[in-house]
């Protein structure tokens, strides 16, 4: 059994920051891939942002150079550092894991953490 547990979200005023977290627990082999969605109210989930065992980073257009990914190996948790803060950033962030366990390869998600960003 694997469990993802978001955490950090809250509300910010307009170009604030907030960092979130994810760690993963359970019976975890390795940790392969990990990304930051969110889903806004109204619109489809997105990707934000992700890292892969090699250390490589992806973002999407609207956040890149704001928020930036990085994982503990050790404590097998994801983190997103979220700057200058924007209103349309509000949504739910979700993490999402690509985790082995034994022989088997799945993506795990956790249960989202809530940002708002208002003045």
């Amino acid at each position: 059994q694997v469990q993802l547990v978001e955490s950090g979200g809250g509300v910010v005023q307009p170009g604030g920051l907030l960092r979130l977290s994810c760690a993963a627990s359970g019976s975890i082999g390795s940790i392969n891939a990990l990304r930051w969605y969110r889903q806004a109210p109204g619109k489809q989930r997105e990707l934000v942002a992700a890292i892969i065992s090699g250390g490589s980073t992806n973002y999407a257009d609207s956040v890149k150079g704001r928020f930036t990914i990085s994982r503990d190996n050790a404590k097998n948790t994801v983190y997103l550092q979220m700057n200058s803060l924007k209103p349309e950033d509000t949504a739910v962030y979700y993490c999402n894991a690509l985790i082995s366990i034994m022989y088997a390869l799945n993506w795990y998600w956790g249960q989202g953490t809530k940002v708002t960003v208002s003045s």
